[in-house]
Parts: structure tokens; C-alpha cells; sequence
């Protein structure tokens, strides 16, 4: 599968797929970006007159990144329409804001895949190579 095709999987869609592209990707782990656009809705409001991307958001892109594109690739065929990946637990600490139309990178590394569960420990950098937010990320299988 390549890493097209492991976006076109993501149950995701504008204005919530917060994927480019997949820079890197194998069994131990992947490496993706997302560009921050400036109209993103939520900078409107969130520090209005200082716009920075929300925790949850650098939490999100993230996950889907390093978390679902990485499941899907593990499961290559048999993840279908029957199947998707629920995020069951983060842990995540953050260390520098991320700005509107700020470019970040996703290098995340897997811990375990086994019984449907996969754990990772995912790291985020700014376009400086900083270290914006860090930490575990886990998610499992489920079949509908």
C-alpha cells in the first residue's frame, strides 16, 4: 500500500484531515506533516488577537499521523470499511505554541501492535526541527 492510498483510507475529511502526506513509512513506524492554513475556523477564536493552534488540535494530527496511518499500514488488507481505529488513551505534554500557517512534522514510533491494540510514542517538530509536544499515543481495532 502506498502512502497515497493510506490517506485515501483515513476516515477523515476537510476540515478534519489534518494529513499532507506521509513522508516514511514501514512496521516500526511513519513520519508525516500537516500545514497549519491561517483560515483554519478555530484560530478565529481561539486567542483572537494571538492565534495558536489548540492542544487538542496538535493532539489530533498526531494521532492521525501517527496513530491511524500507521494502523492502517499494519493492517494493510484487512483493514476495510468494516474496520477503524478508535483512540483509547494519550498522554501527551506540550512544549512550544504552534502558530497559524507553521508547518509541523510527525515522527512516531511504534511500541507494540498485538491484540488489536497499537501503542506509539509520537513526537511533533516545528519547521526549526523544535519539539512542539510529545508523548504516547494508543489506539485499538474495531470491527463493526
Amino acid at each position: 500500500m502506498n502512502n497515497q492510498e493510506i490517506i485515501s483510507k483515513l476516515p477523515y475529511s476537510k476540515p478534519f484531515l489534518f494529513v499532507d502526506e506521509i513522508l516514511q513509512i514501514n512496521e516500526n513506524g511513519v513520519v508525516g506533516t500537516y500545514f497549519f492554513d491561517k483560515n483554519l475556523d478555530f484560530y478565529k477564536g481561539h486567542f483572537k488577537d494571538n492565534p495558536v493552534t489548540p492542544g487538542v488540535i496538535l493532539t489530533e494530527v498526531m494521532a492521525q499521523i501517527g496513530l491511524v496511518c500507521l494502523g492502517i499500514f499494519l493492517l494493510d488488507d484487512s483493514f476495510n470499511i468494516n474496520a477503524s481505529i478508535a483512540l483509547t488513551s494519550t498522554e501527551i505534554e506540550f512544549l512550544k505554541p504552534v502558530f497559524p500557517s507553521e508547518k509541523v512534522i510527525v515522527i512516531s514510533e511504534k511500541v507494540y501492535f498485538r491484540f488489536g491494540k497499537l501503542k506509539c510514542k509520537v513526537k511533533m517538530k516545528n519547521e526549526k526541527g523544535e519539539e512542539v509536544c510529545t508523548g504516547i499515543i494508543a489506539g485499538m481495532v474495531i470491527s463493526k
